[in-house]
């Protein structure tokens, strides 16, 4: 008698991606991950928005005529493009997404500390992005991101209170966000995880919700004030009635840079991970480098003053203001100086998150050098409101921050999904995003310190050979930055399945399957180690194994 074979099936394993299929189980979903990848798709559509404008200004300023565009037209569409990327793109970009996503995960926590506050800050920033949205099809607002005073409060006849209304509520979802991580920092971490045992990238975000906490009402109540004075009539910044206009840019830039800071430090938290876990080594200085986090977090309220050197501010208080933006550059520089000495002699792999690490390093130490020359009292006069300030600020917002955001969504695009982009795409679209940048930036310094002021849509003929540079680099950048759109969505359905651990990284969130199950983890980690201990990565210690009895053999 023939034995009957009775086909095994193996059960499909539950994970967060397939805990429920239906668009409400999406949309009403408590689950950190899930609420991380709500975030991935919303700012991409934002970043997509933003991107068509950059590619407006960069068309019309091929030529010198101003022929493509009006100069109304122009104002509106450099002033969006600020707006979505900054409000809608840059601060949210790591912390929403990756730091959503990852933070419990390197905690050894099942969620965040407010699940259902997680869900309504994405909620929130939904609300404010919608009324973006509808502020640009009802013509937009033609005052420059920064909405200064009188022309915004008065002789605007733009969407600047929609405008207003939208970044408002948009702040409350950045609050909640940094909040909800504190919180869940101070009192969600496995057994065993100590402070001095947290990988940086924790830090980083750490330090981060620090500035969105404390910084984020006092925007709040710039754009509120703003709102009502142009509704109402009330003299808060309007000289006409009273008001100071100093006082708005006192106001606007006492948040907003630190607001540099919520988008460039996260970044930093990423290039950390990169550096460790490519060169597998720990990182050089790991104590001064999470301390620099803080540090920067903390410089970072009191260096507003140098955006006004050529206003009615004090000689007195403009050396002041110069020399503490000189000392933010010390802490920036231990990140760059451990890094640096974390490369050398370390096994190095040039994946493509790596090439992204070594990208952010050169470009976010020419945004930062650079830098140093605008806080020089004499200099920022030369250089105040020109294409130099463009340049500077792209490398480290471009540079920096999104450099990083990508090298972090390369690195953990494997976790997040069970399958590994094609490493070859993605090297290629590094390199053209570098170089891409590069062309498109680097000759605003020299048009900038030339004397061409930024915002102006029309020009002198001999600044034109730059300007095309500039727009050619642009198309190259905008293609390198297509190019991971496409094979990241390919690889949702065609990409190599892999293990827990492709890059044998160390930290928590490897431990876990991949893409992790809906709990994260099916056990409560206990931690005995330091941060970046390689030796205690399993698939290492395997290899290893291997290794040796290959050698005996």
């Amino acid at each position: 008698m023939a034995s009957e074979v009775i086909a095994q099936t193996e059960e499909p394993r539950v994970t967060y991606l397939n805990a429920g299929h239906t668009v409400k189980s999406w949309l009403l979903t408590l689950d950190h991950k899930r609420i991380g990848l709500l975030y991935l798709f919303s700012i991409s559509v934002f970043f997509a928005i933003g991107g068509i404008y950059a590619s407006l200004i960069r068309l019309e300023l091929i030529t010198p005529q101003g022929d493509l565009m009006s100069a109304d037209t122009y104002n509106r569409v450099f002033t969006m493009h600020g707006v979505m990327m900054i409000f809608f793109f840059l601060i949210p970009s790591i912390p929403a997404t990756l730091g959503n996503f990852l933070l419990p995960l390197m905690l050894g926590a099942k969620d965040v500390a407010f699940p259902r506050l997680n869900l309504l800050s994405w909620y929130v920033f939904i609300l404010g992005g919608s009324l973006m949205l509808i502020t640009i099809m009802t013509g937009g607002v033609d005052t420059g991101w920064t909405f200064y005073p009188p022309y915004s409060s008065i002789y605007s006849n733009t969407q600047v209170t929609l405008a207003g209304v939208s970044i408002f509520i948009t702040g409350f979802s950045s609050i909640l966000t940094g909040l909800n991580f504190m919180v869940t920092i101070h009192t969600m971490r496995a057994p065993g995880l100590t402070w001095f045992r947290l990988p940086l990238f924790v830090w980083a975000h750490y330090a981060t919700s620090l500035i969105q906490v404390l910084g984020t009402p006092v925007i709040a109540i710039t754009v509120l004030a703003l709102a009502f004075e142009r509704t109402l009539q009330i003299g808060i910044f309007d000289p006409k009635l009273g008001g100071d206009p100093v006082l708005f840019q006192h106001m606007f830039w006492f948040y907003s840079h630190p607001a540099v800071y919520i988008m460039i430090i996260p970044s930093m938290g990423v290039v950390s991970e990169l550096i460790a876990n490519m060169t597998r080594k720990k990182i050089f200085g790991y104590h001064f480098v999470a301390f620099s986090s803080l540090a920067i977090a903390v410089f970072g309220f009191l260096v507003w003053g140098h955006h006004m050197f050529t206003s009615s501010q004090s000689m007195y208080a403009g050396m002041v203001f110069s020399l503490i933006t000189y000392a933010v550059a010390i802490p920036s520089a231990i990140k760059i100086f451990n890094w640096t000495a974390t490369i050398f002699k370390g096994s190095v792999s040039y994946d493509t998150p790596m090439i992204y690490a070594l990208a952010f390093i050169g470009l976010f130490t020419v945004g930062g050098m650079t830098g140093l020359f605008l806080a020089a009292l004499g200099l920022d006069v030369h250089l105040h409101d020109t294409y130099f300030v463009v340049a500077h600020f792209h490398y480290v917002m471009v540079g920096g921050a999104i450099i990083g955001y990508l090298g972090g969504l390369h690195f953990w695009w494997p976790k997040i999904t069970g399958r590994m982009y094609p490493e070859i795409w993605g090297r290629i679209s590094a390199s053209i995003i570098f170089l891409g940048f590069n062309l498109t930036f680097f000759p605003q310094f020299i048009v900038g310190y030339l004397g061409m002021p930024r915002r102006y849509h029309a020009y002198v003929p001999e600044f034109q050979v730059w300007h095309i540079l500039s727009s050619a680099g642009a198309s190259l950048l905008a293609i390198g930055f297509i190019m991971p759109v496409v094979y990241l969505t390919w690889s949702l359905k065609y990409g190599e399945k892999v293990g827990d651990n492709p890059w044998m990284a160390a930290g928590l969130e490897w431990e876990t399957s991949s893409p992790p199950p809906p709990e994260n983890f099916t056990y409560q980690p206990v931690i005995n180690h330091d941060a970046y201990e390689f030796e205690n990565v399993k698939e290492i210690k395997e290899a290893a194994a291997r290794e040796a009895a290959l050698q005996t053999a």
